[in-house]
């Protein structure tokens, strides 16, 4: 994989730069968000939904460890092996481990974003094993050796146009007359592909959209089947999946599956959703001979126990993103990370610390459509701004903005000084930004009024406005 640079800053002007990247991105207010209002619409009772999928998530992360003892309990009834990963280190080496157990060579994989954070395709490799994507955006970005834009759709800062020119570069056996000018024939293209990987493939992981401790099942939702595939034809599988995938009970599952979908890509339910639970039993025509489930903490606990815990309620829908006017202008791999948008803007931080992630909580214009749009409810603007404290309290922001901040504070405390300060600084503002650019008028925020149009004072302050108002009141 292509390291990816965590200078948001950098990454988002070379992407605001990138002609053929905002074309792609286009696809994102096109698609999932048109087709989002259109789904939610259709679901009057959507709003009670989510409300009862908030619930249950909060329930689950407050008991969180009965609910685990529960589904271990549940997999070893049903005869899988439940394997405890404390870092994504420890998930790497079970994994490769049990790989190596069953004298595997070629592992095939489905959409796992814990994966990627863990990185297990670049540690398996490193083992020795041939690792495929069968996911279509998966496989696409993995040929080009590139990580997921998106938590929904991997692929999306691609076009079409770079698709087929990676195929034909890709595919050695590929016809050169044969057109792949539809979606259609790029579709069946990657299907000749992996339809023998599936059918070689020695161990199958997958990832798990959640986990239910009453039955011991693993769901997964998908809408191209290569998860149903991958788990169902190699004779080992492999659950990869964070503790807090945990809910109660099958119910509580179908409860947010029915916002998950809508809130993803506009579907009333995604085209497969499987629930599994252990090996294949006698009478079952198919199925792995032996099932694994690892369950990684990788910093969960800590975020548990912190003022951030309720980013723990995400099922990874990746409405947030979808919203957000940033994510939409430069896509994911501006971040730098696993988790881009807002979403990213909370984790990444946590996983990394404030230090290597300052930027990404001030990737965002806090216009709150990222908190409105979200079915589990998480405050994401008000958990960015505490990453943005907290950045401000260990002196990373800069001298410039540290000074600001410090200036505005003195006066905010001092009615009088501020009325004095505005009631000279409104006039001269008004009489100089006639004359010349405010981007050279305004020093500190000039990045911002370079690109947009700042409105010149028209009156006086408000408070004098309202001054004026009650004393007319009063005579009246």
């Amino acid at each position: 994989m292509k390291p990816l640079s965590h200078k948001f800053r950098e990454n988002a002007g070379k992407a605001l730069d990138n002609p053929t990247l905002q074309t792609a991105l286009k696809n994102v207010p096109e698609g999932f968000v048109a087709k989002r209002a259109k789904a939610r619409s259709k679901l009057p009772e959507f709003d009670a939904l989510t409300e009862q999928a908030q619930q249950i998530k909060s329930h689950a992360l407050a008991y969180l460890d009965l609910y685990l003892e529960a589904y271990e309990k549940q997999v070893k009834a049903s005869g899988g092996h439940v394997h405890w990963a404390g870092s994504g280190t420890d998930a790497c080496n079970i994994i490769s481990g049990i790989c190596r157990d069953a004298g595997a060579r070629l592992v095939a994989k489905s959409k796992s974003m814990v994966t990627e954070e863990i990185a297990l395709n670049a540690h398996l490799e490193a083992s020795g094993f041939e690792v495929i994507e069968t996911d279509l955006g998966e496989y696409l970005i993995q040929i080009r050796g590139e990580v997921p834009s998106h938590i929904i759709g991997p692929a999306i800062h691609l076009t079409k146009e770079q698709i087929v020119d990676d195929f034909r570069r890709i595919h050695v056996d590929l016809p050169t007359d044969r057109v792949l000018d539809e979606p259609e024939s790029i579709v069946n293209e990657a299907r000749l592909i992996l339809r023998d990987k599936f059918l070689n493939a020695d161990v199958g992981i997958t990832g798990a959209n959640f986990l239910v401790a009453e039955t011991g099942a693993a769901v997964i939702v998908t809408n191209e089947g290569n998860a149903d595939l991958v788990q169902t034809l190699p004779e080992v599988h492999i659950v990869v999946a964070t503790i807090e995938k945990i809910v109660p009970t099958t119910e509580d599952a179908t409860t947010i599956l029915r916002v998950l979908a809508r809130s993803a890509t506009g579907q009333e339910i995604s085209t497969y959703t499987t629930f599994t639970s252990g090996p294949r039993r006698e009478s079952d025509p198919d199925g792995p001979r032996e099932t694994h489930v690892i369950l990684i903490d990788n910093g969960r606990t800590e975020l548990l126990a912190s003022e951030f815990h309720e980013v723990l309620r995400c099922i990874r829908c990746g409405a947030c993103m979808n919203h957000c006017p940033v994510y939409q202008s430069v896509g994911g791999h501006a971040y730098g990370w696993t988790y881009p948008g807002p979403i990213g803007a909370v984790l990444t931080p946590s996983h990394v610390g404030i230090r290597e992630g300052y930027h990404l909580p001030h990737a965002s214009s806090f216009c709150g459509a990222c908190e409105e749009v979200c079915p589990m409810g998480i405050p994401l603007p008000a958990l960015m701004r505490r990453w943005r404290n907290r950045a401000y309290g260990e002196g990373l922001t800069s001298l410039r903005q540290r000074l600001a901040m410090k200036t505005w504070l003195w006066f905010a405390k001092r009615p009088r000084a501020y009325h004095f300060a505005t009631s000279i600084f409104i006039p001269v503002f008004r009489m100089v930004g006639r004359r010349e650019r405010l981007a050279r008028f305004l020093p500190l925020p000039k990045g911002w009024v370079r690109h947009r149009a700042f409105p010149l004072p028209e009156g006086s302050t408000f408070q004098r406005q309202w001054k004026r108002r009650r004393a007319g009141e009063v005579q009246q």
